[in-house]
């Protein structure tokens, strides 16, 4: 019983979810960010309250600047994307209006962000592929297994990349210090030759 209320809280404990309510100021510009791994399904809904002589614009983008959703005077709306690689995703409302600021209070927002395993529509699926309750539950579970194990995949991978890159640059440091200690060695001999001679030449030492 404890194992299935384990894997019942799972959900919970893993998928992200990104429920947030803000206020926008007239003439600004607010963006959200998130990390989020190679082939996954990002779905989101927003809720802009209307505001006169107001225009909000939605825009979500890359890293890279590639626009993945775009909308003008957005007031309410859903979308959705799957992204092709692990990156930062920036999510950007921008309100504009003629009246300029002071004059118009601000905007509320309201954004619901899911991806992965809880960005999917299950009753959807059980619809089109005739699934029974227990069957759905199942293939739940199976997608949030397999996202648990990519996490933990993508986390192997991380570790492996900061190991090879410490003995690098341990490495590295190893060569650095060997070759500091040869200049250091080899200009102290210069220095005892040079201050030899010149005492020789000036007839301080034999």
């Amino acid at each position: 019983m404890a194992r299935f209320a384990t894997l019942l809280l799972l959900p919970v404990l893993i998928e992200s979810v990104l429920s947030i309510s803000f206020f926008l100021p007239v003439n600004s510009r607010k963006c959200l960010r998130e990390e989020i791994h190679k082939d996954v399904l990002v779905t989101g809904e927003y809720e802009i309250s209307d505001q006169s002589n107001t225009k909000t614009n939605l825009k979500i983008t890359d890293s890279s600047g590639h626009i993945l959703y775009s909308k003008e005077s957005a007031t309410k709306g859903k979308f959705a994307f799957t992204t092709e690689d692990y990156d930062m995703f920036e999510v950007c409302f921008e309100s504009k209006s003629p009246m300029g600021t002071g004059r118009i209070p601000d905007q509320l927002l309201n954004l619901d962000m899911k991806h992965g395993v809880e960005a999917k529509n299950y009753e959807e699926i059980a619809k089109v592929e005739k699934l029974k309750p227990l069957e759905v539950e199942l293939r739940r579970l199976e997608d949030l297994s397999e996202s648990i194990v990519n996490d933990f995949a993508y986390m192997k991978r991380r570790e492996e990349e900061m190991r090879d890159t410490n003995e690098s640059t341990n490495t590295r440091v190893l060569y650095f210090s060997i070759f500091s200690m040869c200049c250091l060695i080899g200009l102290a001999t210069w220095q005892v030759f040079y201050l030899r001679r010149f005492f020789k030449a000036k007839k301080l030492i034999e």
